[in-house]
């Protein structure tokens, strides 16, 4: 069979499904990337410039769906020079919220378009208006966030069914569209992502870490209030004035991935280090910045206890890679996080409360032994519901493959 894999960051999300379908010499497989999207071994990526464009002119409420249109057109010239070279896809798979799926139906109308549907903006229960400590959106930003989900909608009415990771970022979607959208997570590689006794990491001040010393561990793409940097590092005075052993380790950028953007010339990293810094012995607190995927592993293998907060956002890999690393995770009592840690495999605070999370981080580096199940609980949870090879990628194999449009509300077993 022939397929082809559309988004802008390539290959993303589809990284496992790419790879196991290319591997099957009977098949053809082709993505269409922007510049920075990275092949796959038996996968035929073609990349596109998107041109700088001024949105100068266009009124602010469409100044999003201006540059999805231009990502479409440059798709759209990609997907016809694929047509006209004699490649007819049977499934094409595309993210639906950049603006790369709306030529597809009509340069390909015979194949079976498929949605990878990762998240709907919301006024309420969700990451907008949730954190009283940034201005909450008024009507005309509300109507604004309204219009972000433009490309989203039009994906949505294209294609023939739809997937997304989780059940909560499929229940962010209108509810007349859920019939179309089935939950399957793209998986977590357990034989790599997995407790290592053995690990070790040593910083750039040549102190040498290893598993089962008294380390705390904090993860995000950049640290940003939407992923908890603000309440993590309001912890630290008081986990390091209990635990005077302890060390921590962040991993992430200081830019913005998501969310509200600081004060121009300023990061949110500074701002709430510079917060708490004269509270801190900041000689134990360790900024390691973007690492590498295998130094990433031996971050969260030689963790004691993992913090892992967000508003209620699209659920990060980062999450369920520490539960697979077997890592002790107290989180944030939010929508997206409930759906995969309870009492059973980790530890859950109030997102708001720092206090909290201090606690809690404070009891599992006091005592790991009486922790231990957590983490073992969190890997368990892991293999028998997000492993890639055994539960996620034949869950979105059958359902590329299987006959018909996606039934009504079916959620396949093991996503739960």
């Amino acid at each position: 069979m022939k397929y082809l894999f559309v988004h802008n960051n390539f290959p993303a999300q589809f990284r496992h499904l790419a790879v196991h379908l290319a591997s099957d010499p009977r098949n053809e497989v082709r993505a269409i990337g922007a510049d920075g999207s990275r092949p796959l071994p038996g996968v035929v990526l073609h990349r596109y410039t998107l041109p700088p464009g001024s949105v100068g002119g266009t009124h602010p409420f469409a100044r999003r769906f201006d540059g999805e249109s231009r990502r479409a057109e440059q798709a759209l010239y990609v997907a016809t020079m694929l047509r006209a070279t004699g490649f007819r896809p049977d499934i094409v798979v595309a993210h639906s919220g950049w603006g790369e799926a709306m030529p597809l139906r009509a340069v390909f109308p015979e194949a079976r378009l498929v949605a990878y549907c990762e998240y709907f903006y919301r006024s309420t229960g969700s990451d907008v208006n949730f954190d009283p400590e940034f201005p909450a959106l008024g009507v005309d930003g509300i109507v604004g966030l309204h219009a972000r989900n433009a490309a989203n909608l039009l994906a949505l009415v294209d294609c023939d069914f739809a997937i997304a990771p989780t059940e909560w970022q499929r229940s962010t979607f209108p509810a007349e569209f859920h019939a179309k959208i089935r939950t399957v997570h793209e998986g977590i590689d357990t034989r790599i992502v997995a407790p290592d006794p053995a690990a070790s990491i040593r910083l750039d001040d040549g102190t040498l870490i290893r598993a089962g010393d008294e380390v705390v561990t904090f993860v995000a793409r950049n640290l940003e209030p939407l992923r908890g940097y603000h309440v993590f590092m309001r912890a630290l005075p008081e986990i390091l004035r209990a635990r005077p052993q302890a060390r921590v380790l962040i991993v992430g950028g200081f830019g913005v991935s998501y969310g509200q953007r600081p004060p121009p010339g300023e990061t949110w990293h500074r701002i709430f280090l510079d917060e708490v810094a004269p509270l801190l012995d900041t000689s134990r607190v360790h900024f390691l910045g973007h690492v590498p995927f295998a130094r990433y592993l031996d971050v969260l293998r030689v963790s004691r206890a993992h913090a892992y907060l967000t508003y209620p956002f699209v659920l990060s890999w980062s999450c369920l890679e520490a539960m697979a690393a077997g890592c002790v995770v107290v989180a944030s009592d939010t929508a997206p996080v409930r759906e995969v840690i309870d009492a059973s495999n980790g530890i859950l605070v109030p997102f708001h409360r720092s206090e909290r999370l201090a606690e809690a981080l404070i009891a599992a580096l006091a005592d790991p032994d009486a922790h231990a199940e957590l983490g073992s609980q969190a890997r368990r949870t892991i293999l028998e519901r997000y492993d890639m090879a055994s539960v996620c990628l034949p869950q979105a194999l059958r359902i590329l493959h299987e006959p018909g449009p996606a039934s009504s509300d079916a959620v396949l077993p093991g996503m739960l």
